[in-house]
């Protein structure tokens, strides 16, 4: 039943983008249509993910495919139903966020293939949940890539867009020739396609890193883990907010999903493996962070903070994984429970925080910070939203980004009398959150407060189409973090069922009542002092400045964000490649003048941009080969054919030998 009505939901989605392409160009009703299918589809899908979560059984489904190993095996099991839950919430938020953002008669050339492509993403990415075989994994996974691609190049008119857009071709499609060798590696040690795990006699310790090496990268690239990330900021940029929203809450997430997925397929699991997550999960919460406070684009900063807590979500993984090879249960709970935790609360303030930043961008024409200002006045709800999304990014109380950091904090001091130096990583966490709250003082500072930089058009609160699925964004974010207990059971049974054993209750590992009363204790407070500051404020009288040489603040007298950020990335400017560019002051009466910096990714300018000249240059001697001739290319499939024949026996021979 369930199960049914999880595909009921995939379809719905599939449906949805289908009904989208039939409306008129100039008229709307095709988009309402298109989006009450989404949103009841998303309804039905997670009332079947939350039905698993809270524990009715596993529920699979097999059926006949075009060859015998290729047959269509389908699993709704705790792991498939958690990350169910953003991927049709979301979805079907950011369906109606569209209504508003993205209407059919603003946009006649575009609106149609975006609701078509936006719902096969949805549809795709719940298939993938589901597969319990890797033919049907690599269809749904190939069919994601494909969907993404057309949607961040919505705006195919613009050169960024087609930039930003085949640059994510180039790394999904790296993502499954990995995910290839995977399941033929997979299936050669199992004899079948099916996701089911090893045994020792059917796979030693060479193939097995193997597979967890392959895993690592092709999940790696998808979830935007470093230095794997280089596709992710242009991406997200570039494509329009409530699609940046879903794929930064959703499609990353099948990343992390994947890894989680193929892991316990493999027996072994060693120390060594933990060690390697864990390392590259504060690895891309300290880079992802640094990066994000020298950007200057609303979207990109936002897309490098998921780089950052892609790391701390592998954090908890990294800690579960040791928690296995030593043996210490209450280490795998805690880091599973942080890792699972933090992907729903990413998909929720994350995609509050695109959302937000998409109704910024529509009120005032301009995605740039340092155009951007005073937007509190005008757009007060929306500063708020974003306010309240800003705190959950920072992991800080009463909201739900602290809840899923503590437990990997409580965590990684649990290993200090076995592993002291993995505590570290509980001193990287506390850093990335220090940086990332100084990061969203300078985006509050900069685009909501002060007054407006430039001359910007009428700049008004979105409608209720905007609005409403912030609102629910924002009302999950506060009621994880002020009731958690709520989650304690879709952890339990999710983590139990991923590590295939029993594991001690996270209520008796973690302080959630106390946590419960000290949210709930606190947001009394804030909200107490908030009444009374706008009492306050009311009761006050205002006056004009004395003008003795001064009237009043101007745009020029306030700090940039490249300003407010300058004494922090001065400090660690050795870890960033940063270019300034300062105003030339010469004569008594100096003209206007403006400090500006900017953060480049070093992955994508220093090492894949030069390298992808010097292999065009390279193949560009390949010329002289493409005569034209049918009997020459003929010629070079003989000898392609030849040389995979002659490397086909030794490799064979080879395999024997080492597994």
């Amino acid at each position: 039943m369930w199960l049914t009505m999880t595909l009921l939901g995939a379809g719905g989605f599939a449906a949805s983008g289908l009904i989208g392409m039939v409306g008129n160009r100039r008229r709307n009703w095709g988009h309402w249509l298109s989006v009450l299918v989404a949103v009841l589809a998303a309804l039905c899908g997670l009332t079947a993910a939350m039905a698993i979560l809270l524990g009715a059984p596993v529920e699979s489904l097999a059926g006949p495919g075009p060859a015998p190993v290729m047959t269509t095996n389908l699993r709704l099991d705790p792991l498939a139903a958690f990350f169910l839950v953003p991927i049709f919430l979301i979805g079907g938020l950011c369906s109606l966020y569209g209504i508003g953002y993205w209407k059919q008669s603003h946009h006649p050339r575009t609106g149609r293939k975006l609701r078509f492509w936006y719902g096969i993403l949805i549809s795709s990415m719940a298939m993938i949940t589901l597969s319990n075989n890797g033919i049907c994994f690599l269809f749904a996974w190939e069919l994601m890539a494909i969907s993404t691609f057309f949607l961040i190049a919505t705006e195919d008119f613009k050169p960024d867009s087609r930039q930003a857009a085949w640059v994510y071709l180039a790394a999904a499609h790296i993502s499954t020739l990995l995910l290839f060798a995977f399941f033929a590696l997979l299936r050669m040690a199992s004899g079948s396609f099916l996701l089911r795990p090893l045994s020792p006699e059917q796979a030693g310790m060479g193939l097995q890193t193997a597979l967890f090496l392959l895993a690592l990268g092709a999940f790696g690239v998808k979830a935007g883990m470093v230095p794997l990330h280089f596709w992710l900021p242009e991406a997200h940029a570039n494509a329009p907010s409530h699609v940046s929203a879903t794929l930064s809450g959703t499609t990353i997430k099948m990343g992390i999903f994947g890894l989680l997925r193929v892991l316990p397929l493999l027996p072994a699991r060693p120390l060594g493996w933990g060690i390697l997550v864990m390392t590259l999960g504060a690895l891309s919460a300290f880079l992802g962070v640094l990066w994000a406070i020298g950007q200057h684009d609303l979207k990109k900063l936002l897309a490098y903070h998921s780089v950052e807590n892609i790391g701390i979500i592998l954090l908890g993984l990294g800690l579960a994984l040791i928690g296995e090879a030593k043996h210490q249960p209450i280490w795998i709970i805690l880091g599973m429970a942080g890792c699972l935790l933090h992907v729903w609360n990413h998909g929720l303030f994350k995609s509050l925080l695109f959302l937000s930043a998409g109704s910024v961008i529509h009120a005032a024409g301009t995605r740039k910070i340092d155009r951007l200002g005073g937007l509190a006045q005008s757009m007060p709800l929306t500063s708020n939203l974003f306010l309240l999304g800003a705190i959950a990014i920072c992991g800080l109380p009463p909201l739900n980004g602290f809840v899923s950091e503590l437990f990997i904090y409580v965590g990684l001091l649990r290993t200090m009398t076995v592993l002291p130096i993995l505590a570290l990583a509980a001193g990287v966490l506390a850093m990335v959150g220090a940086l990332a709250a100084a990061c969203f003082t300078k985006v509050c500072g900069a685009v909501f407060l002060g007054t407006a930089r430039t001359k910007l058009r009428r700049v008004r609160e979105a409608g209720p189409a905007f609005w409403l699925p912030m609102m629910i964004l924002a009302g999950g974010c506060l009621l994880i973090g002020m009731a958690p207990t709520l989650v304690a059971t879709p952890l339990n049974r999710t983590t139990s069922a991923w590590a295939h054993r029993g594991l001690p209750a996270l209520v008796a590992l973690t302080p959630l009542t106390a946590l419960t009363i000290m949210n709930l204790s606190l947001a009394a407070v804030l909200l107490v002092a908030f009444l009374l500051r706008r009492f306050l404020a009311r009761q006050a009288r205002t006056q004009p400045t004395w003008n003795c040489g001064y009237a009043g603040s101007s745009s020029r007298m306030q700090y940039t964000a490249s300003s407010l950020a300058q004494m922090l990335l001065g400090t660690l400017r050795p870890l960033l490649r940063m270019r300034r560019r300062e105003p030339r002051l010469s004569g008594l009466f100096a003209g206007p003048g403006q400090f500006h910096s900017h953060v480049d990714d070093p992955v994508l300018k220093n090492v894949l941009e030069p390298g992808w000249r010097r292999l065009r240059s390279v193949l560009a001697n390949g010329r002289v080969f493409q005569r034209g001739n049918v009997q020459s290319y003929l010629f070079y499939m003989l000898l392609m054919l030849l040389f995979l024949l002659l490397i086909t026996l030794p490799l064979g021979a080879l395999w024997k030998i080492l597994f």
